[in-house]
Parts: structure tokens; sequence; C-alpha cells
């Protein structure tokens, strides 16, 4: 304990709350959460590669490396020794390539990806731990499904106030246009989402200083990129620079394939340095998936660029060994640390306000109680004498 400069007393040591991450993958919201000042306890992740990437990065989280539905949530808390309603946040990004839009040719067929019916165990691990909030991430099209209505029934139903809308990341402190929906709910409390920064990181201010893929001392950014066609190698010289596209090139330049489709105007396309970098996805390394192009040099974002973008650290480190395809795989699934923070330090505020409010509501009860019984001993509630040790004056104490 310290004593300001005011006389206010003031806890070295606060409590950090305490928080799970469901689907984890490599770590961003376990890491947006870490920086709001969460102490996340446990995790649970599928695939090896990322279980890798996360436990080189966290490696004081129990992560659980098992298909989420074969994972018991009544044994997870016994083994995190944690009571049911003790847990402050339970948070999970379900995977959501079921509802992508690009997975169904831009939303023209119906996808009934197994993987959607993962969102129910956002509620199964709800009942399991009784949470005190829980903060979700997926896709915009998932608002319109059934399993949403469902899993926000479920949630109502057990007590907790949800809030739910469609944010862009960008908005947020992080340098990449990435719309998401997001769900935050408190149990018998609202929680409020946070507000948006005034100002945008643009690409050049997360990549505007990297050194050259090849002459870095960061093997991820040093990560070459596969030789091209020399037409392919040519057309993405022509493309201008700072933010132009393929569209900026004459017909007689275009390729057969573009030729034939209007649609996904930003192949081959350069990211502009003062705006803000469009979504990163599994694609990021390949210029033929997006514009994905450097804005002045000839040739993709690197790895570490994209990791960057989506505002993982410097530092971050990604397991190398599964390959470049499952890295960007990685990346592109995870949540922007940077857009997680955020809003977890509204879950942070609103639980602590919460907690605030309790005590306080439990000093008046404790103080109406003590009221009653000096009543029934006939003494004056509400008045309190301070003990004096025999044989002393009481102004001298």
């Amino acid at each position: 304990m310290t004593i300001g400069d005011k006389g206010i007393v003031r806890n070295r040591r606060r409590k950090r709350l305490r928080a799970i991450d469901l689907f984890s993958g490599c770590g961003g919201l376990t890491l947006g959460l870490k920086q709001a000042g969460f102490d996340v306890l446990g995790a649970v992740e599928i695939h090896s590669a990322a279980v890798r990437t996360y436990k080189a990065n966290h490696r004081r989280v129990l992560v659980k490396h098992a298909d989420i539905r074969k994972v018991s949530a009544r044994a997870l808390r016994r083994e995190l020794k944690i009571r049911r309603g003790e847990l402050d946040l339970l948070a999970g990004c379900p995977p959501c390539q079921g509802f992508s839009t690009l997975r169904t040719r831009n939303g023209a067929n119906k996808n009934r990806d197994n993987r959607n019916s993962l969102i129910h165990q956002m509620l199964r691990f709800t009942k399991a731990f009784r949470p005190k909030a829980i903060m979700m991430e997926n896709v915009p099209r998932l608002v319109g499904h059934k399993l949403f209505a469902n899993l926000c029934n479920g949630l109502q139903k057990l007590g907790y106030h949800l809030t739910f809308d469609i944010k862009d990341a960008a908005n947020y402190g992080v340098p990449q246009r990435r719309r998401r929906l997001i769900l935050v709910a408190g149990r018998g409390f609202e929680i409020n989402f946070a507000e948006e920064a005034h100002r945008r990181r643009s690409v050049h201010g997360a990549i505007g200083r990297m050194t050259e893929p090849g002459r870095s001392r960061d093997a991820l950014h040093n990560l070459p990129e596969k030789k091209r066609a020399k037409r392919i190698s040519n057309l993405i010289r022509d493309i201008p620079k700072d933010g132009g596209s393929r569209s900026d090139l004459p017909k007689s330049r275009q390729l057969a394939c573009h030729k034939r489709s209007d649609g996904f105007g930003d192949i081959y396309g350069r990211m502009a340095w003062n705006d803000v970098a469009p979504t990163m996805t599994s694609g990021c390394f390949n210029p033929s998936k997006g514009r994905f192009l450097h804005p002045e040099k000839n040739r993709a974002i690197t790895m570490r660029e994209a990791a960057l973008l989506q505002s993982f650290p410097r530092d971050y480190f990604f397991d190398l060994s599964c390959g470049k395809e499952a890295i960007a795989l990685m990346i592109g699934n995870a949540l922007p640390p940077e857009f997680v923070r955020r809003h977890a330090l509204e879950v942070r505020r609103a639980l602590e306000e919460r907690k605030s409010r309790e005590r306080r509501r439990y000093g008046r009860h404790v103080f109406a109680q003590a009221a009653i019984g000096n009543h029934v001993k006939g003494k004056k509630p509400g008045k309190r004498r301070d003990r004096v040790a025999p044989g002393r004056h009481p102004a001298r104490v």
C-alpha cells in the first residue's frame, strides 16, 4: 500500500481480472486481453501450428490442444481451480469460415459448414463457468443466422445483458479495414463498446520503416516469395505505386481471367501509404488474392508486415516450421490485438464498476445490520466509540 500526494491510499498490486480464451488461434485475442489487464488462465485450440505459436508467446497459459467439442468445460474449470461464477471474462472467436462471403461466392450459395455449430460452444462453456462477462467476435454475416439468435436467447435466459454491433477495426487503432461482429455481455449488467479513435492508423505508420526482406534479422520477414512467371512480374512492376490497381493498366495488359470477370477488383492492387490496409486474409501473401502488393516495392507484403497490419507487435513469434501458407492462415484468422484491447478495457471498466457498486451495497447492508443489533441492545444506532486502553485518557490516544 502507498499513500499518494493527496493522502489517497493506492494499492500497488491491483488484482488482475481472470479470463479464458476459446478458439485461441495464434493468440491475438489473448494478447489484447493481457494488454487490457486481464490474466488469461486457459485457452482451447485445435490446430497444432497455432498451438505452438500460442505457447511460445503465452507460456503461462494452460492450453488445451483439442477439439473444443471434446473438452469438458467442468473439468477445465476444476483444473483451473475456478468456482462457478468466479471467472471474470469468457472470450472467444468461433471459426467463421462457414459464414464467410468469400467461401459462398459472394453470398450466392448457402454454406452448410460443420464449423458453424461451434458457436454453440460459447453457450456450453458459459453454462459451466457462469462468467461475469462474455466477449465474442465473428463475421458480420453471422447476425442474420439462426445460430446467433439461439446463442443470444440462451445467454439472455442465463441473465446476461447483451450488446452487439458490427464494428470496423480501422476505427480502433488497427491499420486495416476489418468489419467484424462483436458481442459483449454482462451477467446482470450492461457493457458498452469502446469509443472510436479520433484518427486512423495508416499503412505507412505500421510498415513504412521496415527493412527490405532478406536484409533483416527477422526470419518471418525474410520468408521468400514464390517465383512468378515473367508476365506476372512485369504486370506487378507496371502497376502504379501507392494505391494503384491492375485496372489502371490498358486492356491489352489485363490477364485473360480478369477480362472474363468484373469482380474482385482488388486483385493485384497496391496498398496506399496514407490509407488503412484491406482486410488481412489467409491469402495475404498472394497478390492474386487481393490488394496485397506493397505500396512501392514490386512484391507482396511479407508475413511480418501482415502481422503488423493486424496490430501484432514486431517481436511476436510465429512458428515457421509449418510453412508460409499456415502462417498466413494464422495471421488472417487472428483477432487484431489492438481492437481487442480497446473493447476489453471497456469490459474491465464495467466489471470494476459492478464490483464497486456491490461493495457499497454490501457496506450499507453491514451498517444496517449493526444498527439493528445496537438498537436491540438499547444502544443508539450508528454511533461508535473508539476503545481506549485502561489507564489512558481518551484525548491522549
